[in-house]
């Protein structure tokens, strides 16, 4: 069983930026594909990055954000610079076994309970 933790949520102004932490244990971090999805008010999840063998990131935050993982911290990050209001969501982490359809949640197996992300002035 993993356990994934998040942290680094907040309040920021618009154009400014955040990093959010996600920490697992309980498995063999190396061999999950670590992702971060967001849900807005209202509004259906959607998938923002992905780390395992490769780099993936949607659309609507590339050139923004960035993700990044340390295999020997067990933990993946989500660097967000130039946020906007519309970044406003609870940022979920994600764990699964590598191989899975990396945009699609179902295809997770660990999640963590979220951390919330407001971009406001």
């Amino acid at each position: 069983q993993v356990q994934l933790l998040e942290s680094g949520g907040g309040l920021v102004q618009p154009g400014g930026s955040l990093t959010l932490s996600c920490e697992a244990s309980g498995g063999i971090f190396s061999s999950y594909a670590m992702a971060w999805f967001r849900q807005a008010p209202g509004k259906e999840q959607e998938f923002v990055a992905a780390r395992d063998l490769h780099t993936h990131i949607a659309d609507s935050v590339k050139g923004r954000f960035t993700i990044s993982r340390d295999n020997a911290k067990n933990t993946v990050y989500l660097k967000m610079n130039s946020l906007k209001p519309e970044d406003t969501a609870v940022y979920f982490c994600a764990a699964q076994h590598i191989g899975g359809i990396i945009q699609e949640a179902a295809e997770y197996d660990y999640w963590g309970q979220g951390t919330q992300v407001t971009v406001s002035s």
